[in-house]
């Protein structure tokens, strides 16, 4: 049994003569995002193109300046000449049938790129070279990408656009103001509302300044405190080492003492197997693949997700994120492309997602705090990110410039809201006590609007 493409060689035909004699069909493609490419006769995708173009610019679309147009590219010939043309507009359908064959277009168009995709991965695991798992993963993403690319956004009315808002307003009510996913710090929470979904939330540091010990104390706050499921995406150290950091956190127990096993006394074993005992009932899942893609992010995320439930994704941290492709040595143009993914994710999943980031050497130069334009290698960091946020640990006047390890425990540290695209920025005073991994408020320094 031979199988046939899915096409309809007909309906592509009605619809191009209706597009010659009723211009007005066009409102129709437009409305469904018809492409050229959802055209399976390749003189049919090159006729839609040429028409398209000419709409474009504001032209006429009748037959005599297609086919001109056709000629000036050197096509005419290639899509059956001026008889094929004008055979298409005796096939033509009333404009208000039109609907109904661009719908048939976009559902062939649909089966095809499903089969496109199938054979793809059909090849993958043929070939038998490559890890099931990444088989696995690239399926998931070529198919997400196949129902991405068939959204098509719609205009809100504005009936619907206040009916949200009121509702929005009654849930914050409701909440306290809390609309997102709570850090757990107080001073944070008030100028935030909570992380909001679909946001990109940049927490960006120099080394040795604690922002993975920050993002896990917001995981872990998230997660026990407030019942939210949070995904951790550990690209730099295994899970165990996060669950140790999690549990000194926790339970204040030194993580050394953790680490090593030695000195713990009854008090501390108590105090840790509480701490265990909150943690593992908590929806927090780690995931310390050392090199993974967004896509590969994206798909275990959207598991995740049907699985479990999803409320935040941390990745720590973004500059070790491998790209999608290779941009050679641009490695800008790298992480800008991994920067707009990720907020993309954060929109495609209504989630909001915390990446971590470098800031560039240029602040340990100077004596203040850091600016956006710190953000390492990408200035599409910043435009990406709804939320910016700087943790940065001053200098005392006592402090040798060249001394990277401050002297006491406990650490004034500051957060520094650099941007917020749909709110206050300010600063805000935390201490972190670096023995066990814990970030404390306190307090607020400033809150401009």
């Amino acid at each position: 049994m031979t199988l046939q493409v899915p096409a309809s060689i007909d309906a592509e035909q009605a619809l191009l003569g209706s597009l010659f004699l009723y211009p007005e069909t066009f409102r129709f493609t437009f409305e469904e995002n018809l492409l050229p490419e959802d055209f399976f006769v390749a003189a049919n995708r090159k006729i839609y193109q040429v028409m398209l173009d000419l709409n474009q610019e504001d032209k006429p679309t009748d037959v005599a300046t297609v086919i001109t147009r056709l000629q000036d590219i050197q096509e005419l010939n290639s899509v059956g000449g001026v008889d094929y043309i004008t055979h298409l507009t005796d096939l033509a359908i009333s404009s208000a049938n039109s609907v109904h064959y661009i719908t048939m277009l976009k559902e062939k168009s649909l089966l095809r790129r499903l089969i496109e995709v199938s054979e793809k991965i059909k090849k993958r695991s043929f070939e038998g070279q490559y890890d099931p798992l990444d088989v696995l993963n690239e399926a998931e993403s070529l198919i997400l990408k196949v129902s991405r690319d068939r959204k098509v956004s719609e205009f809100k009315n504005s009936k619907e656009t206040f009916d949200e808002l009121i509702e929005r307003i009654h849930t914050l009510r409701e909440k306290g103001g809390m609309t997102g996913v709570p850090s757990g710090y107080k001073y944070l929470d008030n100028i935030t509302n909570g992380f909001q979904n679909g946001d990109l939330v940049i927490v960006a540091a120099r080394p040795s300044v604690g922002k993975t010990a920050f993002a896990l104390n917001i995981a872990s706050n998230a997660a026990v405190r407030y019942q939210k499921n949070v995904a951790v995406f550990s690209l730099e150290m295994p899970a165990i080492h996060l669950a140790m950091r999690m549990l000194s956190a926790k339970s204040t127990v030194e993580s050394e003492k953790i680490r090593t096993g030695r000195n713990l006394t009854n008090e501390d074993w108590a105090k840790i197997d509480e701490a265990k005992s909150q943690l593992e009932k908590s929806g927090i899942f780690i995931d310390d693949s050392p090199v993974i893609k967004v896509n590969d992010i994206f798909a275990k995320c959207r598991k995740l997700q049907a699985d479990h439930g999803l409320d935040m994704i941390i990745v720590d941290y973004l500059q070790l994120i491998a790209p999608s492709v290779s941009k050679g040595d641009n490695r800008q143009l790298e992480v800008s492309e991994i920067s707009r993914s990720l907020k993309q994710m954060a929109r495609e999943l209504n989630v909001p997602v915390i990446a971590l980031s470098q800031l560039s050497r240029n602040v340990e130069g100077r004596d203040r705090n850091p600016i956006l334009s710190d953000l390492r290698e990408s200035g599409a960091i910043e435009q990406d990110a709804d939320v910016v946020m700087f943790l940065h640990r001053p200098k005392s006047k006592n402090e040798d410039a060249d001394d990277a390890s401050p002297k006491d425990d406990l650490q004034d540290i500051l957060l520094i809201i650099a941007k917020h695209r749909n709110g206050a920025i300010g600063e805000l005073l935390l201490a972190f006590k670096s023995s066990i991994n814990a970030f404390y408020t306190k307090e607020t320094r400033y809150n401009e609007g």
